[in-house]
């Protein structure tokens, strides 16, 4: 049995929803009241694969909210996900993504420090990231997508913003290797690590945002949307691909100009029919088939029994275990969103 660590957008949304989850008293309640709330699993439900077997999931609501963090309520956060993680662990879960904002708090905050939740001992090899196969769809949207819209990629230049993160550097990494590209370009905050990363790659350009931007055939976003940034979409290049990896999603809403396409980045379409609720509160445009790629991390490893926690660190994704994770998406039914 796998499990799906997840949260909600904001307040606004974990309002409007709380009576979907289950807890209808939690609508009308204010942040201070979600900081103390505990996690809860809200839903249970079985995925197929097209091999053949039916494997068994549960979701567990995290009941964090990003305005945690936003707030200084950092304490909090780092509690909902351990709180999520014993859980989870005591309803004897194999193996757990943390989505979202859950596996960054992890890594940022070193909670692999904190094993001891109350009487729980975590194991932390019952738990996922998820990010190598979110970078490997990032990266199979690159491929597929640019063909769609006739984007040689021989000839193209590809800015990843974003680029030290653990998929950033994954996506790099896959970039690099595996694919022929002209021009790579990379941005982040953190100068250091961007010139190991370099060092690493033996290529690319670092370039602050708004210089590398207008010169980017395909732009891959997997950071943090900075403060007051507005992007431009004059500035661009036609066409222009820009794979949407954040979360939330809302570049699709920010950016809507012609021959500049959008596409939501890291979300995989499942082959059959899931009959759960959990995506289509989170507003999945077809609930029953698309999913995000860390979520699909742990079904694969459920289904292919293996029991560990296959992305964990930080930049420690290498291209071959992007491969392997890739192999066994394709194998049980799972293919990149590219519908724009």
């Amino acid at each position: 049995m796998f499990g799906l660590i997840g949260h909600l957008t904001s307040l606004e949304h974990a309002q409007s929803v709380a009576e979907a989850l289950g807890y209808p008293e939690y609508a009308n309640e204010g942040l201070d009241f979600w900081c103390s709330a505990p996690p809860q699993i809200v839903d249970s439900f079985h995925v197929t694969s097209v091999t053949g077997p039916t494997i068994e999931g549960k979701y567990v609501e995290s009941c964090f909210l990003p305005e945690m963090l936003m707030n200084r309520r950092i304490k909090a956060a780092i509690r909902k996900i351990l709180n999520a993680m014993a859980l989870a662990q005591k309803a004897g879960l194999n193996i757990t993504a943390l989505g979202g904002f859950s596996s960054i708090i992890f890594e940022e905050f070193n909670l692999k420090d904190n094993n001891q939740v109350r009487n729980v001992s975590l194991e932390f090899d019952r738990f996922t990231t998820g990010n190598t196969h979110t970078a490997y769809v990032i990266c199979r949207q690159v491929e597929q997508a640019s063909a769609q819209l006739g984007i040689d990629l021989s000839q193209a230049t590809i800015a990843v913003c974003g680029a030290t993160g653990d998929i950033g550097s994954a996506v790099c990494r896959w970039l690099d290797q595996k694919i022929e590209v002209k021009d790579l370009l990379l941005i982040a905050r953190n100068q250091e690590r961007l010139q190991a990363l370099q060092a690493e790659l033996g290529r690319g350009k670092i370039m602050e945002l708004e210089e590398a931007l207008p010169q980017a055939d395909i732009i891959v976003w997997v950071a943090s949307m900075p403060k007051g940034v507005e992007i431009n979409s004059q500035t661009l290049k036609k066409p222009c691909l820009i794979i949407d990896g954040g979360y939330p999603k809302n570049l699709g809403t920010k950016i809507q100009y012609p021959d500049v396409h959008v596409l939501k980045g890291g979300i995989v379409e499942h082959s059959l029919d899931i009959d759960w609720k959990i995506m289509q509160i989170v507003s999945m445009d077809v609930p029953s088939r698309q999913m995000f790629a860390c979520f699909a991390e742990a079904i694969l490893l459920e289904f292919e029994q293996w029991h560990t926690n296959f992305s964990w660190g930080r930049n420690l994704i290498t291209v071959n275990k992007m491969e392997q994770i890739g192999t066994a998406s394709v194998k049980h039914g799972f293919s990149p969103l590219l519908s724009f």
